[in-house]
């Protein structure tokens, strides 16, 4: 039986939305040690994880051999969550295969795979729900488990999968962002009846501690998270209650979705990939494809596994706005309600940070 202990990790999208509170959560106690890759070692975000301790930083990107060579040398666990939105889905596959492989070649002994869901597959092949930052990820996941059949002795393997994480409904520029409309929160997405498995960016942080502190139990397997099987009008009856301010949900088209965001629509979905290759989704096509999986509530989560491996996770949308709420006031940055005025409002995401800027 695999039972390893791991002291250095080598992780991949660090100073991504999930990078951050997983690597927090794997210093928080100085069991593990951390060695980051970075583009930029001088942005706030790498300069927030300098701050935690035990963390060093590695300037390079992940299309680079070289780099991903030197980031998995000496490392003995390894996290790599790839940023679809930079590479596009081609690349991301690629890199994610040789990342995989590199660090068996310098003896990485536990590897734990940023995995969403291959909806495709888990929706029939219905081309209705093709998201490539999905299928991407969700492709390449199912290929770490069927290597990790031969390599699990010698590399462990997991998957961390994830979905949309609640803070991007109030935060600025995401596909889910509020407006305020005459005093009124208002989301207006094309999500129908259907339910959508939304994450908690700082419970990741344990649950992804858990795989590495468990290996004799989590090596091969898909840990798939989320907070609870979530209406959109259950999320904005939360804001309501929690912050006493009216809010709704208006199920829209997505005719009329994409009318709001005709000129993003046509840009790639990642914004490194060439438009000109076939294999590129436009950002329409591709979000189209992601609201599907939620409008006719393709995703399924075993939230007892959940309780089980993490008690304290956060459970409702009411749940996560009372914490929240709580803690942007404690921390000095406002209520929620004010914080979801447009003047206000902050990126989550690290695309909605850099602006799409950063290299491949």
């Amino acid at each position: 039986m695999f039972n390893q202990h791991f002291s250095k990790i080598f992780v991949i999208g660090g100073t991504g939305a999930q990078g951050l509170p997983v690597i927090r959560a794997l210093v928080a106690d100085n069991k593990y040690s951390v060695k980051v890759l970075t583009r930029d070692d001088t942005s706030p975000r790498a300069k927030s994880l300098l701050a935690l301790g035990n963390v060093e930083l590695l300037v390079g990107t992940l299309a680079n051999e070289a780099s991903l060579r030197t980031g998995f040398h000496g490392c003995d666990g390894a996290f790599v969550n790839i940023d679809g939105f930079n590479t596009g889905e081609k690349a991301e596959m690629y890199w994610a295969v040789r990342a995989y492989e590199i660090a068996l070649q310098e003896e990485v002994k536990f590897f734990v795979y940023g995995n969403l869901d291959y909806a495709s597959k888990k929706g029939g092949y219905d081309p209705k729900y093709r998201a490539g930052h999905y299928d991407g990820k969700g492709r390449i996941g199912e290929w770490i488990l069927f290597q990790n059949q031969w390599n699990r002795e010698k590399m462990g393997a997991a998957l961390f999968t994830t979905g949309p994480y609640i803070e991007m409904a109030i935060a600025s520029r995401t596909i889910m962002t509020p407006a305020v409309e005459d005093g009124v929160v208002t989301w207006r997405v094309p999500m129908g009846e259907g339910e959508m498995n939304a994450v908690a960016l700082e419970d990741c942080g344990v649950y992804v501690r858990w795989l590495f502190d468990h290996p004799e139990r989590s090596n091969g397997m898909d840990l798939e998270v989320a907070i609870a099987p979530m209406k959109f009008k259950e999320i904005a009856a939360a804001f309501e209650k929690v912050t006493e301010h009216p809010s709704r949900y208006v199920d829209t088209s997505l005719e009329d979705y994409w009318k709001q965001r005709e000129a993003w629509g046509k840009m790639p979905a990642g914004y490194n990939a060439d438009p000109k290759d076939q294999s590129t989704m436009s950002a329409k096509d591709n979000f189209t494809g992601f609201w599907n999986i939620w409008k006719y509530s393709l995703l399924k989560r075993d939230y007892r596994l959940l309780d089980e491996i993490h008690p304290g996770r956060i459970k409702s949308a009411e749940e996560w706005f009372r914490k929240e709420n709580e803690n942007g006031i404690k921390l000095g940055k406002g209520s929620l309600w004010e914080r979801v005025q447009s003047e206000n409002q902050v990126p989550i995401l690290k695309i909605g940070e850099d602006g799409a800027r950063g290299k491949l």
